[in-house]
């Protein structure tokens, strides 16, 4: 089950690149106390960032839960990855909340996206 229920179901767009993106893929642990309200806070903190693009969150039914953050440059993510409070929820995510995770940063190269149109259906009369 995902934290994220309420997020519009639509991917971060597409941006011209270079950026850097963060793929952290967590498997959680039973104990959970307060890791919503952490969640939340770091997604409302995260956005103070100058050259954040987004994030997008995948939770699978077996319990793999998969975040991609997006950031317009190094310097960003730099200044993410070395915030104070985001600092002290990854010692409590260690600690806690996480039995196993991963984190890939990466420089995107390319970047392109498709949105569907929606039709519009024709007047009943």
């Amino acid at each position: 089950m995902s934290d994220h229920a309420e997020a519009p179901v639509t991917p971060v767009e597409a941006h011209e690149p270079p950026y850097y993106l963060a793929v952290f893929t967590t498997v959680r642990t039973q104990e959970q106390s307060d890791y919503s309200e952490t969640n939340a806070r770091m997604e409302d903190l995260v956005k103070d960032i100058p050259g954040y693009l987004g994030m997008d969150h995948a939770q699978t039914p077996g319990g793999l839960g998969i975040t991609v953050g997006y950031f317009r440059d190094a310097d960003a993510l730099t200044q993410w990855r070395t915030d104070a409070e985001h600092r002290a929820a990854q010692r409590r995510g260690r600690a806690e909340w996480y039995q196993s995770y991963t984190l890939h940063v990466a420089k995107v190269e390319r970047s392109q996206g498709f949105t569907r149109e929606v039709a519009q259906s024709p007047a009943a009369g």
